[in-house]
């Protein structure tokens, strides 16, 4: 055998070895990083309704076990009613935090346009249909020290507390102010709005119009928790 026939066979043997290699690694570490970034999810979910704190530590089991303690997922139909996750009807996705088997407060999934992509979380509102519980975001491609703030907690503290509707009671969905919001809204309307970032007004803009959209598609089940008119279904 020629010594460039050798150099090709001995080529050709460790690409393929790599390539197995790399086929192993790959499908190996698949069912750990789904896990991974299920977790991750139930973290920011736990976050928004105040049960996890952005420096707490916390195993994976101990996520997993606080999550499936106080957290059921079911889904929304069009009416605003709760019905199972499986149910084949058209729906949307709603979380939320059980406690004392009464549902404390729903979580809703946000999944907004954003500066230089998608920005996802999840927004928790209060069981009385009106106030914001928290605000997480797990998932964005904002620049880091402007429109990245949105994932400080500075950031989404102060949404805890803000309102989704207004001084009549009528939806209003929250806002991010283009600045600070004692300078830059009126009185009647700042607990409907959250401080800028500034440098990041775009960002802003577009985070508002999309936990408008969110806010408006879930106003249904909005209702019927302002109504008291919330029951889960069995199970979930």
């Amino acid at each position: 055998m020629s010594d460039q026939i050798k150099s090709i066979f001995f080529t050709v043997t460790i690409a393929l070895v790599c390539s197995l290699l790399l086929t192993g690694a790959a499908t190996g570490l698949k069912e750990r990083k789904l896990r991974n970034v299920a977790v991750d999810r139930q973290k920011n979910i736990l976050k928004s309704v105040g049960l996890f704190d952005s420096d707490q530590q916390a195993t994976v089991a101990q996520i997993e076990q606080l999550y499936q303690a106080s957290i059921r997922c079911d889904a929304m139909d069009g009416a605003g009613r709760i019905v199972p996750g499986d149910s084949g009807a058209e729906e949307l996705p709603v979380c939320f935090y059980v406690k004392d088997n009464q549902p404390a407060a729903y979580i809703l999934p946000v999944d907004s346009r954003g500066l230089w992509g998608r920005i996802r979380g999840y927004m928790a509102i209060q069981r009385d249909g009106k106030t914001v519980a928290g605000f997480s975001v797990y998932s964005h491609n904002e620049t880091p020290g402007l429109g990245g703030e949105i994932e400080k907690p500075w950031f989404q503290d102060n949404f805890v507390g803000k309102r989704i509707v207004d001084e009549t009671g009528a939806f209003a969905a929250v806002g991010i102010a283009k600045g600070k919001v004692a300078d830059t809204i009126a009185a009647d309307r700042q607990a409907n709005y959250v401080d800028g970032i500034s440098g990041a007004t775009l960002t802003g803009k577009f985070l508002t119009g999309g936990l408008e959209e969110v806010l408006l598609d879930y106003e249904p089940l909005s209702e019927q928790f302002r109504s008291g008119s919330v029951s889960l279904p069995a199970g979930g």
